[in-house]
């Protein structure tokens, strides 16, 4: 089958090729669209035939029902008996829109479109093309998500091609979707009314309308016993081909966590991905890393999660690390997609923290611009066996300055620079629990000692490697007493890095 693609614009529609589209579903046929949610495959939903074909094409279990979409209000009573009173004001307030309400169905719609199920899913989209659609079509379509059952939903036409080339009539490419996620599902056969399904409308959006609702508790986590209430989200969705694991714990042990097994994974040769935000993403370096949107607006990562989970695919990765996010107003929809991409699969960054002692090494001098500076490069060229953050700092530094030229010319020699180096003050925000101080000498680690108190990882670098050689004071001097004051300090750092490396193996 070939399928066509029809580029349309949602503020100046083509009719011509609305009316094409609706003929092809009037004939039995499918057709993809966008909504303001993600991309839907249409089909007649009022004919059973048109279900079998939509479950084909995407590979689709068939107890999983099609949601109905509707144009006009007036159209869901010829779909739906016994529709409750609060209808009214849900679809006064947010049809068309991201919602989905669940009613008992009508004899009109075939059992084919719902799953098997008495009752039927139905939407009213606010989507200016899908809505002409629905109406050349007859008032009633039926779309679920035009991609691959289980893989990312589509929010963009090349999405729904990537899946769906030559199994379906027709794609119209309406652009990028405007939320991303897909509708909130509320049942409005019980009382009080249950979500089944988060999105963008959330719990308190419906209770300051019409009181209390209540929320399956089973979309969220995999610790219940119980089966999903609405039969699709008991199925792995959104599903990237990578294995998805979610990192969880406060914002701070996550960036940790990922960084340490993105760290491993590189030393290991492997590929992964990492999920991160906008405000995350310069804490990572290793893996392929994705800026999935901002939190301070977490609409931005809904309408990039499944992009995100798509282009990985592209990118070959056979892990992928995500941050957690709030599971509150709509972070309860992204963390339910992630969760369900995932398959529940869930790493604590508390215990992956844990693992390591040491995530900072600071070296400290009199003016942080010879010898520690020195010494910290020395180690960056090491490729230990976890990550850590080298810097270093000094005890008396009146304003910040390059480091020194004799021992940048040292450094030189040596195939090493220090002309990124900006000497810096030591100070109490130094003194981390993970972080480990290492001083030049003696009269640094008593001045830090004295000053801050003993609770802290502070030794002199010859004291934690085990080595009394004493490491020379070259300011003022030649420059072959910064080279003699290199290659002591080089001995010493060689030693640092296997102590770093056996404290690793020792699992301290």
């Amino acid at each position: 089958m070939e399928t066509k693609i029809r580029k349309i614009d949602k503020n100046q529609i083509d009719e011509t090729v609305i009316r094409e589209a609706g003929d092809i579903l009037k004939a039995g046929g499918l057709v993809a669209f966008p909504t303001e949610t993600v991309y839907g495959l249409g089909a007649d939903a009022l004919k059973e035939e048109a279900a079998l074909k939509t479950y084909a094409a995407k590979g689709r279990p068939s107890d999983n029902p099609l949601i109905v979409h509707i144009a006009e209000y007036e159209d869901l009573k010829k779909i739906a008996v016994n529709i409750p009173a609060e209808t009214d004001i849900l679809a006064a307030h947010f049809w068309p829109g991201p919602l989905t309400m669940i009613f008992e169905k009508s004899a009109a719609v075939p059992y084919g479109t719902t799953g098997g199920l008495d009752t039927v899913a139905v939407r009213m989209p606010s989507d200016p093309v899908a809505r002409e659609l629905i109406r050349a079509a007859g008032g009633f379509v039926s779309a679920p998500s035009a991609n691959t059952s289980g893989r990312p939903s589509p929010t963009t036409a090349e999405h729904v091609a990537e899946d769906l080339d030559g199994k379906i009539d027709m794609i119209l490419d309406g652009g990028a979707v405007d939320i991303g996620l897909e509708s909130t599902i509320l049942d409005m056969t019980v009382t009080p009314p249950m979500i089944l399904r988060p999105g963008a409308i959330t719990a308190e959006m419906f209770e300051e309308l019409i009181g209390e609702v209540s929320v399956d508790e089973t979309l969220l986590g995999d610790e219940s016993k119980k089966a999903p209430k609405a039969p699709g989200m008991k199925y792995r969705h959104y599903a990237p081909r990578a294995k998805l694991l979610i990192v969880e714990g406060d914002l701070r042990e996550e960036i940790l966590a990922i960084r340490q097994l993105a760290y491993a994974a590189h030393r290991e040769g492997r590929r992964i991905g990492v999920i991160a935000t906008a405000e995350t993403l310069p804490f990572y370096k290793y893996g392929v890393i994705k800026n999935i949107g901002t939190r301070e607006n977490e609409k931005t990562i809904a309408r990039s999660l499944y992009r995100v989970l798509r282009e990985f695919d592209e990118e070959d990765v056979e892990t992928i690390y995500s941050e957690s996010f709030a599971v509150q107003g709509m972070g309860k929809a992204i963390m339910n997609r992630l969760e369900k991409a995932a398959g529940h699969l869930r790493i604590s960054a508390a215990a992956v923290v844990k693992q390591q002692r040491y995530r900072r090494i600071t070296f400290v001098s009199r003016t942080d611009s010879a010898r520690a500076p020195m010494a910290a490069e020395i180690l960056r060229q090491y490729e230990l066996k976890q990550e850590y953050v080298v810097d270093s700092r000094g005890l008396v530094v009146l304003f910040p300055e390059p480091a020194n030229q004799k021992a940048e010319a040292i450094m030189k020699s040596a195939r090493m620079t220090l002309g990124d180096h900006v000497s810096r003050q030591f100070g109490e925000e130094n003194l981390q629990e993970d972080t480990l101080i290492l001083t030049i000498d003696e009269n640094q680690k008593n001045k830090i000692l004295s000053e801050y108190g003993t609770g802290y990882n502070v030794y002199t670098l010859n004291e934690f490697v085990g080595d009394s050689t004493e490491i020379p004071d070259p300011y003022g001097q030649p420059l072959t007493a910064y080279g003699e004051c290199f290659e002591v300090l080089r001995g010493l750092v060689k030693k640092l890095a296997e102590k770093l490396d056996s404290l690793v193996e020792e699992g301290l």
